[in-house]
Order: structure tokens, then C-alpha cells, then sequence
């Protein structure tokens, strides 16, 4: 479909005024910019580079502390849209600090998160009663409404990266949050206990599906990244993503949780993919190696534990220098739901 623009006149200038106090607008005079051709967004491609966002953080843990904030977090607001607290129009990015002897208090909320450590030497999390130990890599899952709290028992600051899909249920006004009333929740299973009952090929016999979200709420990196080495061997390159494998809920084999989609990949040595594009707008992360993520010609050089994004339907091509590792996430298994989501690859 393609809208011309409405000539105005007058006449129709007048009716427009006049129907504006009763609440009213002629479709025809805003179809082309509310039913686009295709994707248009004011989310803009950009990077923050880690070191200085560690440092700022730094600053913060001088200025608060992790109780008096709740949550001590510094907000990765797209320069586009200003003054939202978002990354993409639909997904929101922070990194958070807990620093040593500290403890981020217990609270639970709509929102459903998901953390990726970037840094942790003794930092734990717990949610809904089990409790554990974050390393780099690590993805974290906090479903939506689940009681959670972090904690710091080592010498050193512990960093990871937020995700939350906070946009989306705030368009859908349907926040919920409270608080604990204590600052650590009750350890009710013996840390490993979901990845025992869940991660291993096998359920509990008689297990009933409770929520959408993955009863494994910790992915550790060095599982992950192993199964991508093994991979690498075969040499089967998709030629736009390299190594892409998504994190899947065991129950089903849908995402890991409903309204966020995780991916980690390997970028071989020297590999340029082919464009591609799609409509969910992906938040990237550096793990290992260093590489580029080109949006429509623009370029970034990313490095271990910088985060870039990548707006809807813009063209993004991966080069990598050195075997390179990037985990991502977007809103695509939302738009799969809806049967919006699409990818073009290629420059066709």
C-alpha cells in the first residue's frame, strides 16, 4: 500500500479544526505516517563502550548506595528517544552494580528480566527461593512476578547487564511492583536445583507447565559457549549470522522467555556476513574476541562487554578480526506471536 499525501485545502483545514475538540482526526490525512511502507522508528544505531560505562558506575557507588537505590543502574538510553528509559521502542537496556558486602533488596514485578554478567568474582542472585552464583556469560532469567534479590560476597564489584521488556508493559499499563519487606528472600532449593530438574534432556514425570518463561533460570556461559565450539567444527557458517543458536525453553523448545529472545553466536576469524535485516530491533553484547557491527554503513568497532543496537529494518553486516563471540536480544518472539516478524537477507 502506498498513500499519497492528502492535498489540503481550506475547506478541509476548517473541518479538521472542527472535529478536533470532539476528539476526532481524519484517517486520511495521517495514514501515511501511522501505516508506514515499512519500518519506521526513532531508535537509532549506537554503542557504549563498557569502560566508560563502568566507570560512571563507579562514580555512582560513591554517591549511592544498592539499598538507598534498590537497584544501582545505569540506564543505556537510545539517543533517539530521550528522556523514554528506552533502548529500542520496545525493549529496555542497564547496567547494574552491586559492590562488595552488598545486597540489591527483594522485590518482584510485571516486567520480565533477564541478566547477562559482565563481571562477578562472588555475585549471586536469587530468585523465587533458589540461589545462584553469576559468572561471565551467565544468562540470568528473572520471569515476570518472580520475588528476586542480588548479593556480593566477594572483594570486587560485580556488573551485569539488564534487560527487561519495561516499554512493552508499559505500553500495555499493565506494571505491577512490590517489595519484599526484607532484604534477602528464603533459600527454599538447593542452588542448582532448576537446572538439575530442567536442564539436563529430561522433565520430572507428572511436570505441568506453569508459565511461559523457562523453569531454567540460569545459563551458565561455559555450558553455552561449549556447544558453540563443538559446532564450529562442522564449519557450517550461516552466511549472515555465522553461528547463531537461540536459548530455548526446555519445556517446549519455544524462546527462553515470551517476550524477549536470546541468541549468542560465533564469528569466525575473518568472517563478513552478508546484510541482513528484520524487524526486531536487537540489542548486542561483546563477549569474546573483537569485531564490527556496520548498520547502513555506519561503523562500530565493538569490544568485549560493549553493547551496540541495532534499530528495526536497518541493514547490519558482522566482520570479525578474531574469533568473536556476541550475545543479543530483541522482542522477536513477540512479533512471532503477533505474525509480524520478518528478515530480509541479503541486499535484495
Amino acid at each position: 500500500m502506498a498513500q499519497a499525501s492528502v492535498s489540503n485545502t481550506a475547506q478541509r483545514e476548517a473541518f479538521y479544526k472542527a472535529i478536533e475538540p470532539e476528539s476526532m482526526t481524519a484517517l486520511w490525512s495521517v495514514m501515511g505516517a501511522i501505516i508506514t511502507p515499512e519500518p519506521k522508528s526513532e531508535c537509532v544505531p549506537f554503542m557504549w563502550q563498557y569502560d566508560r560505562v563502568r566507570s560512571r558506575l563507579l562514580e555512582a557507588g560513591d554517591l549511592i548506595t544498592a539499598k538507598e537505590a534498590e537497584r544501582r543502574v545505569l540506564i543505556l538510553e537510545n539517543p533517539g528517544l530521550k528522556g523514554t528509559s528506552k533502548c529500542t521502542t520496545s525493549l529496555y537496556c542497564g547496567v547494574q552494580l552491586v559492590m562488595p558486602g552488598e545486597v540489591a533488596p527483594a522485590h518482584r514485578h510485571t516486567q520480565s528480566a533477564l541478566r547477562f554478567v559482565l563481571e562477578a568474582s562472588g555475585g549471586h542472585t536469587a530468585v523465587g527461593g533458589e540461589k545462584t552464583e553469576m559468572h561471565y556469560g551467565d544468562f540470568v532469567i528473572t520471569p515476570n512476578w518472580e520475588w528476586h534479590d542480588h548479593g556480593n560476597d566477594s572483594d570486587e564489584p560485580v556488573f551485569w547487564l539488564d534487560g527487561l521488556d519495561i516499554p512493552l508493559v508499559q505500553f500495555l499499563d499493565a506494571s505491577f511492583a512490590e517489595g519484599f519487606g526484607e532484604d534477602q528472600q528464603p533459600i527454599s532449593k538447593q542452588q542448582g536445583d532448576s537446572n538439575a530438574r530442567y536442564g539436563a534432556n529430561m522433565l520430572p514425570l507428572g511436570y505441568e507447565k506453569a508459565t511461559p518463561t523457562s523453569p531454567i533460570f540460569n545459563y551458565p556461559y561455559d555450558r553455552s559457549r561449549e556447544a558453540l565450539e563443538q559446532m564450529k567444527r562442522q564449519e557450517e557458517w550461516d552466511p549472515c549470522h555465522g553461528l547463531k543458536m537461540r536459548y530455548v525453553n526446555p519445556v517446549d523448545g519455544g524462546w527462553a522467555m515470551p517476550t524477549i529472545g536470546t541468541c549468542l553466536q560465533l564469528l569466525p576469524k575473518s568472517f563478513t556476513s552478508q546484510a541482513y535485516r528484520s524487524t526486531d530491533a536487537t540489542v548486542f553484547v561483546g563477549v569474546e574476541g573483537k569485531g564490527r557491527i556496520i548498520v547502513d554503513g555506519e561503523i562500530f568497532n565493538w569490544s568485549p562487554r560493549d553493547v551496540v543496537v541495532v534499530p528495526s529494518w536497518r541493514e547490519v553486516v558482522h566482520e570479525a578480526s578474531e574469533d568473536a563471540v556476541l550475545f543479543s536480544y530483541s522482542d522477536r518472539p513477540v512479533q512471532e506471536k503477533c505474525g509480524l516478524w520478518r528478515e530480509r537477507r541479503g541486499n535484495n
